[in-house]
């Protein structure tokens, strides 16, 4: 089985009361669509502070969320001297607080900082079709140069999903993958 390679750098998850409390108003101004049906780069930007550590520019994804969550790689977490758990989107207790930085001042979350494990968006009827229904994981084979086996790849079972795999920056880089590339799932039993 192939899936597309999507990569995802660094990002923010909003509530509609954070957004107003950063930016003043409830209306985020779609740039373009994201893969995943429904999601969108917005054209707002927000800072990412931990103490004097801070990396600017982060782009907020709409639409709005019922929790906060701010997504960084690696990287990022040696950036902001942090050390942020590995979680599934949505899964922020006991994740790490961040300041958020917006027009309009600063938004203090007590948790909501994660680096997102690896993940395949998919519909349950495409897990039933893959002989996927049983795993909750699977590893990634990639070819070329900088080729190996990606582990502990999480699948995201969604009933709105575009199959899709989705990596951090550090994980792309580090396996010389860029969007769209293609990779190949291995069914392990």
């Amino acid at each position: 089985m192939k899936v597309s390679v999507g990569v995802s750098a660094r990002h923010v998850h909003l509530t509609r009361e954070t957004y107003i409390k950063l930016f003043g108003d409830d209306y985020i101004e779609k740039v373009r669509d994201l893969d995943q049906p429904g999601q969108y780069a917005s054209a707002s930007l927000v800072a990412i502070k931990n103490g004097d550590e801070i990396i600017p520019n982060v782009r907020v994804l709409g639409p709005f969320r019922n929790y906060n969550q701010v997504e960084i790689s690696r990287t990022d977490a040696f950036k902001l001297k942090v050390e942020p758990p590995i979680r599934t989107s949505g899964d922020l207790v006991g994740s790490l607080p961040i300041t958020l930085v917006g027009p309009l001042g600063e938004v203090m979350l007590d948790e909501g900082l994660i680096i997102a494990n690896r993940h395949i968006h998919i519909t349950p009827l495409e897990k039933e079709r893959y002989g996927l229904q049983d795993l909750d994981k699977v590893c990634i084979k990639v070819d070329g140069e900088k080729g190996g086996i990606l582990k502990n790849v999480y699948l995201k079972v969604l009933d709105e999903a575009a199959l899709r795999l989705h990596l951090d920056t550090d994980d792309a880089n580090a396996f010389n993958l860029k969007d769209n590339d293609s990779v190949e799932v291995l069914i392990e039993r």
